[in-house]
């Protein structure tokens, strides 16, 4: 677990995480393994290329469990996280401490083949195709085998180290 006694965008930090901090960017929670060996992690440096078949990237903690999971399984979970998920966030990011890990929030989980899905959100089933370092992450090309839209609400985004709710547009527009 990293929990910052300081706010990590502050000065003098390193100019490229302080750049990268004003992208911002959508929250998502990508899972992978089965009951007793679970792991997860908060990831919002998130890519889709769709094609045939589409593809995310994902920028993944290179010491994180997750993605020894992925590498592990060669399957995983990419959901889409709320403005209600603010501590699911917190807890899989290692912002927040979680006794008992993560997985024993009151969260509903359901357990797929492709790893634990949060019940009700939008979510996609992922094959990992390939796994390689860039920067100080590891960035995780993933081949998505399915994909579960729910009902469009306020969405959960990163942004200058600080997690905020976005507006959701009602139904479905797309």
């Amino acid at each position: 677990m990293t929990i910052h006694d300081t706010f990590p965008f502050a000065e003098p930090a390193d100019v490229v995480r302080r750049f990268r901090g004003r992208l911002g960017g959508a929250v998502s929670l990508w899972t992978a393994g089965a009951e007793g060996s679970r792991a997860g992690l908060t990831v919002s440096s998130l890519v889709v290329a769709n094609g045939d078949p589409a593809h995310l990237l994902g920028l993944l903690d290179p010491d994180a469990d997750l993605t020894e999971a992925l590498r592990s399984t060669g399957v995983a979970v990419v959901q889409l996280l709320g403005a209600h998920d603010r501590g699911v966030a917190e807890a899989f990011g290692g912002s927040e401490p979680s006794p008992g890990g993560p997985f024993r929030s009151a969260v509903d989980w359901v357990q797929g083949d492709h790893g634990p899905v949060l019940g009700g959100r939008t979510h996609a089933l992922v094959r990992l195709e390939s796994l390689r370092e860039v920067g100080w992450s590891v960035l995780a090309d993933v081949v998505v085998e399915g994909v579960h839209v729910a009902e469009d609400d306020a969405g959960l985004e990163h942004r200058r180290g600080r997690y905020r709710s976005v507006g959701g547009l009602g139904k479905d527009r797309s």
